[in-house]
């Protein structure tokens, strides 16, 4: 096979997880962590174990087919995953070993996926996803409540999802909001107010372009993640253990997100501006009226979910690379359009803003999401994935 298996396996569960499965973010990052984590444990153990296994290193003579590893171990994790889709990731899966020839290296490569996959599924049984899915709804003013225009309320169980890499989704524990009569929040909420309205007179274009590319629900982290092994001309193993690295930090920063989230349940812009009246706060000044420029999720402001991922992922992707200014790109129905970056701090920088720009976010809560982010990373490169020799 001509192509990385690594990569190919990835727009495979990009498929099954979003284009059909239409998982969200919060959810999206536990199962792509769960097929790279199998992924990165069957290629890696096939090359010797170089670096440290994430769960098991089955044993191996080095002579086993990567493309039917990798494949076995995709496609047994997204079986479990999506019971509902089997049939077709059962012809997925049979195609693709079709085109690797007979013999005793895929066979043995089948049982070292196979055995990766049943271990990750292991691994997560049973680790709170899925629960109880509602957040708590405030009356008081700093409480969350939904919003308009959906008032929708999902994703609380993220918030105590088992950790693939920390030992605790609260152990990054912030202060928390600004007080509501503080400077810094009337600061937070007049900027959301003028540059996030939907009618707002002062964002740029090119402000709205980045608050629609970012809120695209199809990631560009994705496209981003191959498009760099792909440039970079990484191997197999690299690339494996590159993507094992992102979407783990990904994931457990986003349960450390939502884990803030659970613990402040403060309110979103969009209610805040509405309700600033009832604040106490003589700096800011109600309006009823006032809407975002993007339809803001169905959680807590506090900490934003976004920036904690990109902030792991690109804080992971720098370290693993051991530089900052890797040029990437990447396009995005939403707004129909392609963002360029210099580096892995200019696009966390971007995020950063987008999401006040979206009207979805305090500045607080992205600043505050980036910390968390980082620190997951932190912790994983302290912790995981080091070289063995």
């Amino acid at each position: 096979m001509s192509e990385n298996a690594v990569i190919e396996w990835d727009r495979n569960a990009q498929y099954a997880i979003w284009d059909v499965a239409g998982q969200q973010p919060q959810v999206q990052a536990r199962s792509f962590a769960m097929v790279h984590g199998a992924i990165y444990d069957a290629v890696n153990a096939i090359a010797g174990a170089p670096y440290q296994p994430y769960l098991i290193k089955p044993a191996t003579n080095g002579r086993e087919s990567v493309d039917a590893a990798v494949g076995t171990a995709a496609f047994q994790v997204l079986s479990s995953l999506f019971p509902a889709q089997q049939t077709r990731l059962r012809t997925q899966y049979d195609e693709w070993l079709a085109a690797i020839p007979g013999g005793s290296a895929k066979r043995r490569g089948i049982s070292v996926g196979s055995r990766t996959a049943a271990a990750m599924i292991d691994a997560r049984r049973d680790d709170g996803a899925f629960g109880p899915t509602a957040w708590p709804v405030g009356t008081e003013p700093g409480q969350w409540r939904p919003t308009p225009p959906t008032n929708a309320n999902d994703g609380a169980w993220v918030a105590n999802l088992k950790p693939f890499l920390i030992p605790s989704p609260s152990m990054f524990r912030s202060s928390g909001p600004p007080a509501l009569t503080s400077e810094q929040y009337a600061r937070d909420l007049n900027e959301v107010k003028a540059i996030g309205a939907v009618d707002s007179s002062t964002r740029t274009a090119d402000q709205t372009e980045a608050a629609v590319w970012w809120h695209d629900r199809h990631l560009g982290e994705w496209e981003i993640k191959r498009q760099l092994a792909t440039t970079q001309r990484l191997s197999s193993l690299q690339t494996a253990r590159m993507f094992a690295m992102v979407d783990l930090a990904e994931a457990d920063a986003t349960t450390a997100c939502y884990n803030e989230k659970a613990a402040w349940t403060f309110w979103r812009p969009v209610t805040a501006i509405q309700l600033a009246d009832t604040d106490g706060n003589p700096a800011t000044e109600a309006d009823p009226d006032w809407m975002p420029l993007l339809v803001t999720p169905p959680h807590p402001d506090f900490t934003s979910g976004h920036t904690c991922f990109t902030a792991a992922s690109m804080s992971a992707l720098r370290h693993f690379f051991g530089r900052d200014d890797i040029a990437f790109s990447a396009y995005s129905e939403a707004s129909g359009t392609t963002r360029h970056f210099s580096g892995f701090s200019e696009a966390l920088a971007e995020v950063t803003e987008a999401r006040i720009w979206g009207g979805i976010h305090t500045r607080t809560a992205d600043v505050e999401g980036a910390k968390i982010g980082a620190k997951v990373t932190a912790y994983m490169i302290r912790n995981y994935f080091h070289p063995r020799r």
